[in-house]
Formats: C-alpha cells, sequence, structure tokens
C-alpha cells in the first residue's frame, strides 16, 4: 500500500479521533497517499501536491513553501508491515484516512481482513471525499464510513467534486456520516442545496468550521452552532487542533 512517509516511516498514530461521529475516541490512524481531488486549503496535501502539478494551495502564500517531491512521500507498505504496525497499539478501532482512502480498496481490503481474523473486535472507519463507489469487498469490512463532500471553497470543480451515484451510495448507507467544512456563510447554502438534492438526513450530518488554529476554528463556532440548532445538524470541532496543534502524527 502507499502509505504517507512520515519520519522515514509510514504516517501511522494513534491519537483520538478529532472529527465528527466519532470525536473523542481514542484511535489508530493509517494515513494512504493519493488522492483524486485538489482542496486549495488541504492541511495533507504531502500526500498529492506534487512538484509536477499546478494546483494551487493557500499555502503558497508561505515564504518558502514549496510543493512536494512525490518520491520523498510516499512510503510501499505490505500488509504483514501494516499489521505489525497496527497491532503495537492497545486499541481495535482504526480510521483509514489520506489522501483518498478509496483509490487503494484492494490494499485496504487485505488488511482489514488479516486483522479481523487476528481479533473481531476491530473497528473500521474510513475519511473519504465521497467520490469513489466502495467495492462490495470494502463495504462489507467497513463499519463506519465518514463522508466528507468537498464544496465550491475546496477549488474543485462541480465535476470532480460532485459524483451522483457516489451521493447515492453513501447517503442510502446506514454506515455513512456527512461531515461539511465551512469556511464562510455562503458555503452553508451550498450545502442546504446538496442535502435537498440527494435527500441526506438531518441526523446524519455533522457542520465543521474550517481552520487550522483554534483562533480561526473559534471565530467561526457560535454562528455555525446556531445554524445546526436551526437546522437539526451535528456541530463537530476539530479536537485534535485544540489539544495538538496542527502538525503530523496526532
Amino acid at each position: 500500500m502507499k502509505v504517507a512517509k512520515f519520519n522515514g516511516q509510514g504516517e501511522i498514530f494513534y491519537t483520538i479521533q478529532g472529527e465528527g461521529k466519532s470525536l473523542g475516541k481514542p484511535t489508530v490512524f493509517v494515513r494512504s497517499s493519493l488522492c483524486n481531488l485538489h482542496c486549495i486549503w488541504c492541511d495533507t496535501d504531502y500526500t498529492w501536491n506534487w512538484d509536477t502539478t499546478p494546483h494551487p494551495h493557500i499555502f503558497d502564500k508561505i515564504p518558502g513553501y514549496q510543493k512536494y517531491r512525490k518520491e520523498e512521500q510516499i512510503i510501499e507498505l505490505s500488509t504483514e508491515e501494516l499489521i505489525t504496525e497496527v497491532t503495537q497499539y492497545p486499541c481495535k478501532n482504526l480510521v483509514l484516512t489520506g489522501g483518498e482512502p478509496l483509490l487503494q480498496q484492494k490494499e485496504w481490503v487485505a488488511l482489514m481482513t488479516q486483522l479481523r481474523a487476528l481479533d473481531t473486535n476491530y473497528w473500521f472507519e474510513v475519511e473519504t471525499n465521497g467520490t469513489l463507489l466502495p467495492s462490495q469487498n470494502f463495504d462489507a469490512l467497513i463499519n463506519q464510513y465518514n463522508v466528507s463532500p468537498k464544496l465550491a471553497n475546496s477549488n474543485n470543480s462541480v465535476k470532480l467534486r460532485e459524483k451522483p451515484a457516489a451521493y447515492t451510495f453513501f447517503t442510502q448507507s446506514p454506515k455513512a456520516w456527512f461531515k461539511f467544512v465551512i469556511a464562510e456563510k455562503p458555503d452553508l447554502e451550498e450545502v442546504l442545496g446538496l442535502i435537498e438534492k440527494y435527500h441526506i438526513p438531518a441526523d446524519k450530518v455533522y457542520l465543521m468550521p474550517e481552520g487550522t488554529t483554534p483562533e480561526r476554528l473559534n471565530s467561526k463556532q457560535q454562528w455555525l452552532v446556531e445554524q445546526c440548532k436551526k437546522h437539526g445538524f451535528h456541530y463537530t470541532d476539530r479536537l485534535h487542533i485544540h489539544i495538538y496543534g496542527s502538525k503530523r502524527g496526532v
């Protein structure tokens, strides 16, 4: 599997889930590399923002920031190597994240199958942008989909970010929950339009402020909480930002 490289190893770490339905839950994250989108505010752009690509990013304004060399940011790990890394932690909740994990479904299926053979208590969540359809084998092993559809604020075209078949699949799946990143007030109107278009139940929706600092998150909190109360949505913060700051491996 192609995994994000961190400190010379795969980016696999034990922390708490900072967002969405499982917020606060002790969790082992496995961060795969590669993505089929290119969000302008992505905080894991080292999984896709290669020096051979033209995609803009908000980090471009930071003095000294450079796009990444692909060969320096990816490490190939076998299923056996992944199992060794994952099982060192006293935790059976595993989150498949990225990048976009559904680009490597075959590899994930092998990992999940073997982990379940070791212990049936393993719980598998996947964080996806909701543009790719899960295979039957992948879906059978997943316990929870954390779907984070991208909005116009991501700077991805509608053609790239909105896939009707995928929206329909996740809306109809009892395993799926939707998390929308809200940067500005107009984003909410876009979310409401998508909810109406694809008949997404309000109680399956989480609204989360965009931001990589506690100050930026807090500046949007009060307004966003009131919108959740008004529409019957859940509010989710980015708990890991408040605890650890915006950094890798936490």
